[in-house]
């Protein structure tokens, strides 16, 4: 599902409300049956639901590998003492993690980068990166905040290939923001706008970018 329209729109501030980093003043807000409203992020993040934002947020002294290990430390059962002693448990763990991440990137093109260190990625492979990093949890919802942002043309194709890549394989709900309407076109099932805090129009691209309002109000003539 794609949400679109012009800046200042509310778009991201419902990013916000839905992954728990504020609250809302009224009305509720459901992940499945379980009612999240106003839960801290940490606790909606466990529930299922990952975000991506539209600064790039990763650990740059970090290796690639290392980068999408740390987000699946939460599943983690170990304890400092097992850590300090590297016991068994640890090693088992630590071992299962890293074949997991390993294997995402092996499947999203990045296994050959996994002991570079994250800032030495070109900046288009950085933003693949952290998606990959947000999806190691396998999480219901995965929330993309204008991922196309600073990307040439070939980078958003291949970001494009990537996002259909984990909905049609991992079968994964996909919210995004975005500003390229040919990123909107080429991957979203179903589109949302925005205006001034308010639904403009909902349903498929052919219909939306066709609507009077949208295209006075965002989309503009060509």
């Amino acid at each position: 599902m794609g949400i679109i329209g012009p800046n200042g729109a509310g778009k991201t501030t419902a990013f916000n409300l839905i992954s728990g980093i504020s609250a809302p003043t009224y009305g509720e807000i459901f992940l499945e049956d379980q009612r999240i409203t106003g839960r801290p992020s940490h606790q909606v993040a466990l529930l299922g639901m990952r975000r991506t934002f539209q600064e790039i947020h990763l650990f740059r002294g970090l290796t690639v590998l290392q980068n999408v290990k740390s987000a699946a430390y939460r599943q983690m059962t170990y304890s400092l003492l097992d850590a300090l002693r590297w016991s068994r448990k640890m090693r088992i763990q630590e071992a299962s993690v890293t074949d997991q991440a390993m294997d995402l990137l092996d499947r999203f093109g990045l296994a050959e980068f996994a002991d570079e260190t994250a800032d030495s990625l070109p900046y288009g492979m950085q933003k693949r990166l952290e998606i990959v990093k947000a999806i190691i949890t396998n999480p219901k919802v995965l929330l993309l905040d204008e991922p196309a942002a600073g990307l040439n043309t070939g980078e958003t194709v291949d970001l494009m290939r990537l996002i259909r890549k984990i909905r049609d394989e991992m079968d994964m709900t996909i919210l995004i923001i975005e500003h390229s309407m040919e990123v909107i076109e080429g991957i979203c099932d179903h589109v949302l706008v925005m205006n001034f805090g308010t639904k403009l129009a909902e349903g498929p691209w052919e219909r939306v970018h066709t609507n009077e309002e949208v295209i006075r109000c965002y989309l503009g003539v060509d």
